[in-house]
């Protein structure tokens, strides 16, 4: 039987798919490794490039989601690329020969096999990773890590393995058809994409797995507990225990604050920053333009607004009237938002 794994993104990410599938390759060059695809090439560009890299590449066009036009359009670049997990996550689990399948960030690096997972699998039917193994001390780690949690979520969903048994597939569709209507990026209202909704799994399905083996899933937001470090032989810890995968969300960006408040002191640690930032400039093709995103724009390559996607998603009758929102021109949404800009 065979482990699928699988991870989502669109074509900005590829330098940092490049390096996870690689990662992956080394670390179990025996699964089966897929990319779902939630974009279109940009001209110049040869997907042919990478068919070492993956075994499969899923366009989001493949996914038999219906009125899809309508359906991506209401979602902005991280909400798409989180929403289609739970279709992919079914298609793979109907393969014949699937003994399980593996959800992996596009932004994380394995750097140890993930031997615990695979273990589990055979006698749980999901495997989580929770963001925090121990409660805070300090009033700002509190704010930061366990109010965060409360927040975004308890279980880190960079990562998800689920076993193809009656309850995983169970769990694989009741989140397949949450995300499909509800993945959005709204905490204030209890949502944060397709991560909030995986607190519900341990009292909604029987025999979880919570992985508290602090190699995995290291990120960021739980150094202060997991401070990394490399021992004379090269192998890269996190606390005690061998660093398995390093989530390297916001790395550039918010999470360069988190690395500064609870990682200043690692030379380790920003050695493998470095690493990794090295490692997407030098696997990020040229041919894909900074920030690209083929359904970010309207058809005349307008860039389309939160809040025109925001008005879209909340009124059913813009739905029903505009079934391809995407479309240029006179009587089209992109058309309608002008005349209603009042309203976004």
């Amino acid at each position: 039987m065979t482990v699928y794994c699988f991870t989502s993104a669109t074509y900005s990410y590829l330098g940092r798919v490049r390096v996870l599938a690689k990662s992956i390759r080394r670390h179990h060059p025996d699964w089966v490794f897929c990319l779902c695809l939630c974009d279109v090439p940009p001209q110049g560009f040869d997907p042919g490039e990478d068919q070492d890299l993956f075994d499969e590449v899923v366009p989001v066009t493949e996914l038999g989601i219906p009125d899809l036009p309508a359906w991506m359009f209401r979602h902005n670049i991280v909400e798409l690329s989180t929403a289609v997990k739970g279709k992919m996550l079914c298609r793979l689990l109907e393969k014949k020969d699937a003994d399980s399948v593996v959800y992996i960030d596009p932004d994380i690096a394995l750097f140890n096999p993930l031997t615990h997972v695979l273990d589990l699998l055979k006698e749980h039917p999901v495997v989580l990773t929770p963001h925090q193994l121990e409660p805070e001390i300090h009033p700002q780690g509190i704010v930061d890590n366990e109010i965060g949690s409360l927040k975004h979520g308890i279980y880190n969903l960079g990562f998800m393995a689920i076993a193809n048994v009656a309850e995983g597939q169970r769990i694989a569709r009741w989140w397949r058809d949450r995300l499909l209507v509800y993945c959005r990026d709204d905490p204030e209202n209890g949502l944060f994409t397709d991560q909030k909704w995986c607190d519900l799994i341990p009292a909604f399905f029987e025999n979880s797995a919570i992985l508290r083996d602090p190699g995995y899933n290291v990120a960021s937001w739980n150094l202060s507990h997991r401070p990394i470090r490399i021992d004379n032989k090269g192998q890269i810890y996190a606390a005690n225990a061998p660093l398995r995968f390093f989530h390297f969300t916001k790395v550039d960006t918010a999470g360069e604050v988190m690395l500064e408040r609870y990682g200043s002191e690692s030379i380790a640690l920003f050695e493998l920053l470095r690493w990794y930032r090295e490692a997407i400039e030098k696997n990020q093709p040229a041919e894909v333009p900074p920030r690209y995103w083929y359904y970010g724009t309207y058809e005349d390559g307008t860039q389309i607004s939160r809040p025109e996607r925001l008005i879209y998603r909340d009124r059913k009758d813009l739905q029903i009237a505009f079934p391809n929102p995407y479309q240029s021109g006179a009587g089209s949404f992109q058309d309608w938002c002008v005349i209603h800009s009042h309203e976004l």
